[in-house]
């Protein structure tokens, strides 16, 4: 790896530090081994780092769309050069296999700048409206000072998703990582230095529960992105409102994915895995109740059951590895709690619901697991888990399991496997979700919006729409002639 970040903060083009903050220590979940030390940003350091972003982002906005684009792209181009290297070090971070962060972490980051490098002078065009002899024009206009809060399952990911418009609609960004993640963000800002974006546009502080109300409180702040839980987003959704502040939240899910007796079941079984169990389940759009027509249901757990004993579990580093750690002993210990309650309701454990026994026992570990017969009723069925936990669920006919896919709070995503394509349309109409899949589950190219509805959040992020949500539009009015007043 090249140089690893010396400091906690990257503020105004460099690495600051502050040991007067709170400690947070940096592990890597395989093993359990202190990897870095970091400290929590005081007040002081917050107002460091908006100050930098408030000072930096007019001369930015100024810029005109191509020359901030060609930074951008140049960010993806020195990304993809050092993929390997970002990979590993989002495998430390996260625990996530390489051959998973190899192929869609860095890698989506770099999409993401080269994307929106490409897109922001059609993507920022006005509109003129024509009034007789007058006329009018539209302007979309930047916002200023961004705050991007990143959840810690795609650290370098979330923190290019939000940097990317933000940066390309000509604003500038204060961005916490998560504690449990905190290094990925840092070597992003170094690498938009690199390529020639200015300094103070882009800054990255630390911090625990403590920081995320200083930014989201302070009055040079424009607009707060957040990628969390709902919990989390319903307290800085209120913060943000009660001063009138742009707001883009993605929070968390429990999407139904629908299998109808006549799927290709094989394509249906690695739907359901690739939404349950990639990134050992700790992604927020996955599939966790997979709703199979009751006429496959044999046939499909049989298949399922194979396909998930011959995952392998093991070091992430090893390119062979399929399934790493979850992210924390915390977040270990709510999965194994969450299992434990679906076998106390009564659910079948297919396959899992324990501690892989060929793994470092220090490492925070958990069997990918299914359970059948799950009804609408249990634990596992209604909340979130966030861990390689497959709920599968019985129905009969289509009516029935639209009413069960949306009798739910939340609204991220969901997922139809059929042959009948006027059913697939059908059906999706019908879900309430924001983001939704047929004959396939959890692709997110940057081309298209991502996002929720209901409980799950609002705004979106990625595609040309993301650009919306970090600029506002201007509308100015041309009169021709001479003004003819009354009085």
């Amino acid at each position: 790896m090249r140089a690893q970040p010396t400091a906690s903060h990257f503020i105004d083009g460099e690495y600051v530090e502050d040991d007067a903050g709170t400690v947070i220590e940096s592990l890597y979940p395989a093993t359990g081994e202190i990897i870095a030390r970091l400290y929590a940003a005081t007040p002081g350091i917050v107002e460091k780092a908006i100050a930098a972003a408030k000072r930096a982002q007019p001369e930015w906005a100024a810029m005109s769309p191509t020359a901030r684009g060609r930074i951008l792209k140049r960010a993806a181009d020195i990304m993809r050069e050092r993929n390997r290297e970002l990979s590993e070090l989002e495998t430390l971070d996260t625990g996530k296999p390489i051959q998973e962060t190899i192929v869609a972490d860095p890698t989506s980051g770099a999409d993401s700048f080269e994307f929106f490098g490409g897109v922001i002078a059609a993507g920022l065009n006005g509109s003129y409206i024509p009034l007789g002899g007058d006329f009018a024009y539209t302007k979309h206009v930047p916002l200023g000072v961004c705050v991007g809060i990143g959840a810690w399952n795609y650290p370098q990911q979330i923190a290019c998703w939000k940097a990317a418009p933000a940066l390309a609609a000509g604003n500038a960004m204060v961005f916490k990582p998560s504690e449990n993640t905190p290094l990925g963000a840092l070597k992003i800002a170094e690498i938009l230095i690199e390529a020639g974006l200015p300094k103070g546009l882009f800054n990255v502080i630390q911090g625990d529960r403590d920081t995320g109300p200083l930014l989201v409180n302070h009055p040079d702040v424009a607009k707060v992105s957040l990628t969390g839980s709902v919990p989390t987003g319903r307290k800085v959704a209120a913060a943000a409102a009660g001063n009138l502040k742009h707001v883009t939240m993605e929070l968390g899910g429990k999407s139904p994915l629908i299998v109808f007796d006549d799927a290709d079941i094989d394509s249906a079984v690695g739907g359901a895995m690739l939404g349950n169990f990639y990134s050992t389940g700790q992604v927020c759009s996955n599939g966790t109740r997979v709703f199979v027509q009751k006429g496959i249901k044999g046939e499909f757990l049989k298949r399922l059951k194979a396909r998930t004993e011959a995952m392998v579990i093991g070091d992430p580093m090893d390119d062979a590895t399929q399934i790493g750690p979850m992210v924390s002993w915390a977040q270990r210990e709510k999965v194994l709690d969450y299992i434990d309650k679906g076998k106390a309701e009564g659910a079948t454990l297919v396959v899992g619901g324990g501690i892989p026994n060929n793994v470092s026992g220090e490492g925070y570990y958990v069997q990918p697991t299914v359970f059948a017969d799950v009804t609408d009723e249990m634990t596992i069925a209604r909340e979130e888990i966030f861990g390689p936990v497959m709920c599968v669920l019985d129905f009969e006919d289509e009516a029935e399991v639209i009413a069960r896919g949306n009798a739910t709070e939340f609204g991220l995503a969901a997922g139809v496997f059929t042959s009948d394509m006027s059913r697939a349309h059908r059906v999706v109409d019908l879900l309430e979700a924001g983001t939704l899949w047929i004959n396939t589950y959890n692709l997110c190219p940057v081309e298209i919006p991502f996002g929720g509805s209901k409980q799950s959040g609002f705004g979106r992020e990625n595609s040309i729409a993301a650009l919306e949500h970090y600029s506002e539009l201007k509308t100015v009015y041309v009169g021709m002639g001479p003004v003819q007043a009354p009085y």
